[in-house]
């Protein structure tokens, strides 16, 4: 029953922390997203690739909130070192990454061509995409991240 409760908190602490580290994310998208393009004329579109840059950035930016705040409140320390724990995070970050980026492209690309009405918000079809590649890593990344990096 302990081990139940333990591991719904778990579940509860580490989508609390997805959704910080998802808003980090998602808010600094959007902020490259529009500064970058004008500062980069190829940030738009280089070759074929849309928002790279921003994409790179944000999800950056994304992977070091959740690092941190899987350490401080969602999994025990593992049986690796500090340092290689650090390193199976990025690494893991970094192919989920790759996966969210593709993931990103897909749906900019074929999937989402309309804005989406919120009644208080329009989500662009890019942030469409950014939320939607997000939702679908973050199970991936739960997964590996309890299972073989924090070991629990």
């Amino acid at each position: 029953m302990i081990k139940l409760l333990r591991n719904k908190k778990q579940v509860i602490f580490f989508l609390l922390a997805g959704t910080l580290s998802a808003l980090v994310e998602i808010g600094s998208f959007k902020i490259f997203s529009v500064q970058f393009p004008r500062m980069i004329s190829w940030e738009y579109n280089l070759y074929g690739i849309r928002y790279p840059l921003s994409n790179i950035s944000s999800t950056s930016a994304g992977i070091f909130c959740n690092y941190f705040l899987s350490i401080w409140f969602v999994f025990e320390r593992g049986k690796h070192s500090k340092k290689r724990e650090f390193f199976y995070f990025i690494l893991v970050s970094f192919l989920s990454t790759l996966v969210s980026l593709t993931l990103f492209q897909v749906f900019y690309n074929f999937v989402f061509e309309d804005n989406f009405d919120l009644i208080f918000y329009t989500l662009s079809p890019e942030m469409i995409s950014k939320i939607s590649a997000i939702l679908l890593v973050a199970v991936l990344n739960y997964s590996v991240k309890k299972r073989i990096i924090f070991n629990g």
